[in-house]
């Protein structure tokens, strides 16, 4: 026991380790990515100790975090923040409006950084020409098509609610797809329309055809960095330095490179910035494939050995609980089982207000995935012993917390750690997602691969994290070998057979 609960204090002093002056956050776009480098670069340049969260999942992950103070700056599009961040709200037109609603939550909007990147729906050109579509109410006219939109777009107030209102969409049924994928969707013909970002470099690279707004129903989106009041003036300043600076073919070049050239984003904000203000270009780390593996493997034990060490301290217990007081035991298990039943990115994103993003939000909503089969083995191991073997134990004089210790436990071994075994490798996969809120681990170089069609940079991540589990299944049989008495791994012929 004193030996976990020193695993949970060394991982609680790691979640909490110093954070750098300041802290950059970008949603899981690449544009979104780039211009966080940007921002990293001119901070840096300015002589501040900055970091880059990356690709942060959406709007309102980046929003929670920066109101919260897990980050200091992130960008951000006009558009969004009037029709999504503060929607619902009496806001007067013109930036100005905006400006004075946002400094009522503590936070403060740059200078537009000189490009447009507007929402807008396409199709491939040969499909667009073949049905006649051109604009959105053309679109309209065309039930049969079949729309795959993003997850964000499909939800938010500007997004498919009101594009569908606004020209009267007679499409019913939808599929919700990550942005990147749905552009391999279109190319591949399993959809045929989708929402598009206006800069998007893949426009040009799949032959889309942008349909026009012709009820003008999409406002502008100028693209802004949001930053806390409190951020130092210095860095203000160094923001301030590619106000008006970015125009849309820019953008869309810089996107190019990212996306279709395969270079890394950071050297192409560097590039971007050395061509834009002058000077050499800001240094960009570029780690070999086996370093990269190794920190995104620290980072993935430490997020499953923490959250699985936390589950065993509490499941355990509540395990034994379950077998000897059955009633209690129904409502334990039933409020365990409901956890089960939330979606990962649902929950992490549920804890986001209340313990930040990165590891910590990943750990708690790990630890509450692996209570269940931890605690519903326990239970049943114990309930499986026979009623002759408690007696014999009562018999010899041991009392109740002795014969757990020395005789049920021990019968029970197998099953426990078979819910070990399980919640251990439910971890390993559930880690990954937890990249989407900062928390590192094998879910990175994942979700960079979806952003930048690299299956390389795909099975950076899955491969580890696949081998990782069969780890944990080779391990815990280990393991088993030690805990679990003889006579219990015997198969049931071999402790029946006699030994004469």
């Amino acid at each position: 026991m004193r030996a976990l609960v020193a695993w949970l204090v060394v991982g609680a002093a790691m979640v909490g380790c110093a954070r750098p002056d300041v802290l950059v956050g970008s949603k899981k776009f690449t544009e979104s990515v780039v211009l966080g480098d940007l921002a990293e670069h001119l901070l840096a340049g300015a002589g501040l100790d900055v970091g880059h969260r990356r690709e942060l999942g959406g709007t309102r992950i980046l929003w929670d975090a920066l109101l919260a103070g897990e980050i200091d700056v992130y960008p951000e599009y006009t558009g969004t923040i009037r029709e999504e961040i503060l929607s619902g709200q009496a806001i007067g037109a013109g930036d100005r409006a905006l400006v004075a609603a946002l400094a009522a939550r503590g936070v403060r909007m740059s200078r537009p950084l000189g490009f447009n990147d507007t929402y807008a729906i396409g199709m491939r050109e040969d499909t667009a020409a073949r049905l006649g579509i051109r604009t959105l109410s053309d679109l309209a006219r065309h039930a049969e098509v079949t729309l795959g939109l993003s997850h964000e777009f499909l939800d938010r107030e500007d997004g498919w609610p009101a594009v569908r209102a606004r020209y009267r969409m007679p499409h019913r049924s939808v599929r919700g797809l990550d942005h990147d994928v749905a552009y391999r969707a279109l190319e591949s013909g399993s959809i045929q329309a989708t929402d598009l970002y206006s800069t998007d470099a893949e426009i040009r690279h799949y032959r889309l055809r942008v349909l026009e707004d012709d009820l003008h129903h999409f406002p502008p989106y100028h693209a802004v960095y949001l930053y806390r009041t409190d951020l130092a003036p210095a860095a203000v300043a160094a923001l301030d330095r590619v106000g008006q600076r970015i125009s849309e073919p820019e953008m869309i070049a810089m996107n190019a490179r990212a996306v279709l050239d395969k270079v890394g984003d950071c050297q192409v904000a560097a590039d971007f910035l050395a061509q834009e203000l002058g000077g050499a270009p800001g240094e960009c780390e570029d780690a070999g494939l086996a370093r990269r593996v190794w920190d995104r493997t620290l980072e993935h034990l430490f997020l499953v050995g923490v959250s699985l060490l936390a589950a065993l301290i509490v499941a355990l217990p509540l395990g034994v609980l379950c077998e000897r007081r059955r009633q209690v035991g129904k409502i334990v298990l039933g409020a365990v089982g409901v956890v089960q039943t939330i979606p990962a990115l649902a929950l992490l994103v549920l804890f986001i207000p209340l313990l930040g993003i990165g590891a910590l939000p990943a750990i708690t909503a790990m630890f509450l995935y692996s209570l269940l089969p931890i605690v519903r083995n326990t239970a049943t191991g114990l309930g499986d012993i026979p009623p002759a073997m408690r007696e014999s134990a009562e018999a010899l004089g041991l009392t109740r917390s002795a014969r757990l210790r020395m005789v049920e436990l021990p019968m029970a071994s197998r099953a426990i750690l078979a819910g070990i075994k399980t919640s251990a490798v439910l971890a390993v996969g559930t880690a990954t997602i937890g990249a989407l809120i900062g928390a590192g681990g094998y879910g990175q170089p994942i979700l960079g691969g979806i952003r930048l069609d690299d299956t390389g940079l795909i099975l950076e991540g899955a491969l580890p994290a696949a081998g990782l589990a069969l780890l944990f299944e080779g391990l815990f049989g280990l393991v088993e070998r030690v805990v679990v008495p003889r006579g219990l791994r015997l198969q049931p012929e071999a402790r029946q057979r006699p030994s004469g």
